[in-house]
């Protein structure tokens, strides 16, 4: 089947709406945000509107500027999260850099004998050294001119000018168990599968928004473990969809509050939900009196 459709004006991307049921406010002021906000990013917002199994036609008293409010929501909701995973992957490096080096040695990353997976050790390696030599940051542009054996700099220089990815993946094929255990007793957690699947699971959270994809209602194809019992404050898992962002958000939080006691986090995510109260929350997988939870008391 070819692709035949082709490319509208603002007006008629409008009009073409309206024609679909879609009701506006202010046309001017629509035609305004399609000029900053391309089309099809806020038709990832217009679905919720959208009548099921419907050939795009929305259902009554839909209006755009709902849709519209739901983009920006998620664009704060985005900007929150962000700086939540930033302060974790900034923690769970240190503590890899810090154990696994004072164990294993400034280059252990580049030793295959402390690997699980061969074929993903090599693949790691690769990137690595793919991410070292796109490197600007000037400690690296310094070691190598000083040094040109080995071939990578120690791990301590290495491992922040990674990716969060390549992180994770490192700790997930480290075949050192006690290792693993005691950075995720770091993180207050009961077991080291326990923090891969997290960490895994915050890595494509990551990498929405990287991309600025579209996170509130998301079901997300990489899930959490929630089955662990916690020693710090948590929540009740019994009814919660590992799928969706309300058990990442817990993920998070959880984190957050194991290496900043005094973070705000919690407060923002209120905040910013006190200020969208049309936001539906159920489909972001937030169970009813989740605030109760002594997680987010």
């Amino acid at each position: 089947m070819n692709y035949t459709k082709q490319p509208l004006d603002y007006s008629q991307i409008i009009q073409q709406l309206k024609s679909r049921g879609l009701l506006f406010h202010d046309d001017a002021a629509a035609e305004n945000e399609l000029k900053i906000v391309s089309y099809f990013r806020i038709a990832n917002y217009l679905y919720t509107f959208e009548v099921p199994n419907s050939n795009h036609t929305f259902l009554p008293n839909s209006y755009f500027e709902d849709a519209l409010r739901i983009y920006y929501f998620d664009k704060d909701l985005r900007a929150l999260i962000f700086t939540a995973i930033q302060s974790i992957e900034i923690a769970l490096r240190s503590k890899v850099i810090h154990h696994v080096s004072l164990k294993h040695g400034a280059f252990w990353f580049a030793d295959e004998t402390l690997c699980i997976n061969r074929t993903t050790f090599q693949d790691n390696l690769t990137q690595i050294r793919k991410e070292i030599k796109r490197s600007k940051e000037d400690f690296i542009q310094n070691h190598f001119e000083k040094y040109d054996t080995p071939d990578v700099p120690p791990v301590w220089k290495t491992l922040e000018v990674t990716s969060f990815g390549i992180l994770s993946k490192l700790l997930y094929n480290l075949n050192d168990v006690n290792i693993k255990k005691k950075i995720a007793r770091e993180f207050n957690l009961p077991q080291h599968v326990c923090l891969e699947s997290w960490i895994k699971s915050i890595v494509v959270l990551r990498n929405c928004l990287a991309h600025h994809a579209r996170v509130w209602n998301r079901r997300f194809s990489q899930k959490p473990s929630l089955s662990y019992s916690l020693r710090g404050n948590w929540i009740d898992t019994t009814n919660v969809r590992p799928a969706k962002l309300y058990a990442l958000l817990s993920c998070l939080a959880y984190l957050q509050d194991n290496i900043h006691p005094n973070n705000d986090f919690k407060v923002r995510l209120k905040h910013l939900l006190a200020q969208y109260p049309n936001i539906n929350t159920h489909a972001m997988g937030f169970p009813t009196n989740w605030q109760n939870e002594p997680l987010w008391k």
